[in-house]
């Protein structure tokens, strides 16, 4: 009589269960980011300053521009009452 051994059968991997296939590609995903730390980080600065930079500029010109319409709409008024009082002139001083 021959004697069962485990043989490649037994040893053969059996499926994986989702849980186990979830947990192998959470363990891919932590390894690439591991080794691509400082790549990744890099690019993230990058990234946030030139958002930074973008709005910043764009507050800028929105602040400068509210100013320069401010000091026109002072000119405006200064020119309505300037024509409305009329020029000084000898005759009607």
């Amino acid at each position: 009589m021959e004697e069962k051994t485990p043989d490649a059968s037994s040893t053969a991997q059996k499926p994986l269960t989702p849980a186990q296939k979830q947990l192998l590609k959470r363990q891919q995903e932590l390894d690439y980011f591991k080794r691509h730390s400082k790549q990744i980080r890099s690019r993230n600065l990058i990234t946030g300053l030139a958002i930074g930079a973008f709005v910043v500029g764009l507050f800028s010109y929105t602040i400068l521009s509210v100013r320069q319409e401010r000091i026109m709409n002072e000119i405006d008024e200064e020119a309505k009452v300037f024509v409305m009082k009329g020029p000084r002139t000898g005759a009607n001083s």
